[in-house]
This record gives C-alpha cells, sequence and structure tokens, in this order.
C-alpha cells in the first residue's frame, strides 16, 4: 500500500512549500518520530523528509537575516547605508 498523495506531494516539494507550512510540516514529522511505533523504513522517509525541510527552512531564514542586517547596516560615520533590493525579478 502507497503513501497518501498528499504526504508525497509535501515530501517531494519542500522548496515550493511555504515556510510556516514547512515548519508545521517539520513539527509533524518530529511528533510521529518521536512515538517510535513506525516501521523503520517509514522512520527513516520521514527523517529524510524532515532534513529536506530543515534545510530549505534554514535557508530561507538566513536569507531573511541577510536582508534584516542590510536593512539596519550604517557606514563608520552611523549614517544608513542604503543600497536598491534586488527582486525576484531581477534575480
Amino acid at each position: 500500500m502507497s503513501e497518501p498523495k498528499s504526504r508525497k506531494d509535501k515530501a517531494a516539494q519542500p522548496a515550493e512549500m511555504a515556510f510556516e507550512d514547512a515548519i508545521r510540516r517539520l513539527a509533524e514529522i518530529v511528533e510521529q518520530l518521536e512515538r517510535g511505533d513506525l516501521p523503520l523504513e517509514a522512520s527513516l522517509a520521514l527523517f529524510e523528509e524532515g532534513i529536506k525541510l530543515a534545510r530549505v527552512s534554514q535557508q530561507r531564514l538566513d536569507k531573511a537575516e541577510k536582508r534584516i542586517e542590510e536593512l539596519l547596516s550604517v557606514d563608520e560615520e552611523g549614517k544608513a547605508v542604503t543600497k536598491p533590493f534586488e527582486t525576484e525579478d531581477e534575480g
């Protein structure tokens, strides 16, 4: 018997999930693994999905942190440093 389609879709597309959805799914995976009642192969599949979600989420957090640092940056004289934002269309 195969997994429900929604679970496969979630596992296959972590980079396309909204950050909040990825974190929510990661929490679900942790709960399932902590119960300890899954067969080894199912546990490994969930662990792999969780690792992918964690990596994508961390990349998004790193990118957000960089943007915040850019917004808060100042020069040697304490003046705000400004520069144009890169948009997704430009990159």
